[in-house]
């Protein structure tokens, strides 16, 4: 039994029994009266458990994790970075720390060779060695400069790849356009020298990517347009076999639903997925699994955080969700996270990393949580521990 207390709710009790977490909460209405209750559920697999890491986080988005285990967490609306410590590894955070505030949309950010990267407005700044200088971060120094203006509706990710170089996806402006390069795009960045070079063409939203560590292709989801029905176009898991390859976006969505509004350029080879989702899950976040405390099962299968649909007559998504492969193929997908309780969310996981403890950290960007998902080999005995919201 956890007792944990949020801005939200006064106290949040979770119990982890048979897979599922049950949530009781006291709702206020004023600081001096409590108007009523209601339960809700978080749904894990049997043999999970979960935990609240952190809150208070504004919109959590992109999350990197330090060489010394520190998990900074980027956020859109507040404007903050944040570095949250757990120093003693008991799976709670012990300190935390605002690494910068005051900034436009710092949600992409990454973590490589002891510095923090994080993109905000068109240009990418380097914390330097930010582990060591988590109370007074050094003025951070620009590295790259050619973004395009942050846009509302342009969404953005980064990550280090296998050979060194920064990895930015740079959303669509639209639900729908032809927009200028680099928007729609993924590129990669030389950080010394500010060379880039744009690694996959036609891609509309996708802010989860990460190298299969099998045979190191990156993979990306994608999300589909809006306003087409409840059940189209499906969102998409693609695998980069080509650099340079093209998409889709905006003139071919999935595999095969057409976009009425632009008509595809006649000599334009488009890539279709290697994985259909259903329509508007929203897959935000994508990682491998490379660590070792989840069942064989689950060690380098590809994770996806569904964040959930916003405009359809009853919500999918809101999930973490499994897609087992064989022979780098998808052949099915399994929830192993539900943070849906009916319509009700609970949260909208937004990214998720594996720690060095083979734990999973997932970020909620509806109420600025981080959460931690670990294995209990079926042992759902927990003391009662109360977490306040700060710590």
């Amino acid at each position: 039994m956890l007792y944990i207390k949020t801005n939200n709710y006064k106290y949040l009790r979770v119990f982890s029994a048979f897979g599922t977490l049950l949530a009781s909460l006291a709702l206020l209405t004023s600081q001096a009266a409590i108007a009523g209750s209601q339960s809700i559920m978080i749904t894990v697999s049997k043999g999970f458990g979960l935990s609240l890491y952190a809150s208070d986080l504004g919109d959590a988005k992109q999350i990197a994790m330090g060489s010394n285990g520190t998990l900074f967490v980027g956020s859109n609306k507040s404007g903050t970075v944040h570095a949250l410590v757990d120093s003693n590894q008991d799976g709670r955070v012990d300190k935390r720390y605002v690494i910068a505030k005051g900034l436009e949309s710092p949600d992409a950010i990454a973590f490589h060779n002891g510095d923090l990267f994080v993109a905000t407005e068109n240009r990418i700044v380097r914390f330097i060695d930010i582990e060591q200088r988590l109370r007074r971060p050094s003025r951070p120094k620009e590295i790259y400069s050619d973004l395009p203006e942050s846009d509302k509706k342009s969404t953005r990710a980064m990550n280090f790849g296998p050979d060194g170089r920064l990895y930015v996806s740079i959303g669509a402006p639209c639900n729908v356009c032809e927009a200028s390069a680099p928007y729609s795009s993924i590129i990669a960045i030389n950080v010394d020298t500010g060379a880039s070079e744009q690694i996959a063409l036609g891609v509309r939203d996708a802010t989860g990517f990460d190298w299969s560590p099998q045979d190191g292709k990156l993979w990306f989801a994608d999300q589909g347009r809006d306003w087409m029905g409840d059940n189209l176009p499906p969102d998409e898991i693609n695998r980069i076999d080509v650099v340079g390859s093209h998409y889709g976006f905006p003139y071919l969505h999935a595999s095969s639903v057409v976009e009425p509004a632009y008509e595809r350029p006649k000599n334009l080879k488009i890539t279709v997925p290697v994985y259909e989702l259903p329509a508007h899950v929203a897959p935000t976040g994508l990682a491998f699994y490379r660590g070792k405390q989840f069942p064989e099962m689950y060690h380098n299968q590809l994770f996806v955080a569904e964040n959930g649909s916003w405009n359809r007559s009853s919500k999918v998504g809101y999930q973490i969700v499994m897609l087992k492969l064989e022979n780098q193929q998808v052949v099915s997908r399994e929830t192993v996270v539900s943070f849906l309780d009916g319509e009700f969310p609970v949260a909208r996981p937004y990214a998720l990393l594996s720690a060095d403890d083979g734990a999973m950290y997932i970020s909620d960007d509806l109420k600025g949580n981080v959460y931690r998902l670990f294995y209990k080999d079926g042992d759902t005995t927990e003391e009662p521990q109360e977490l306040e919201e700060n710590e």
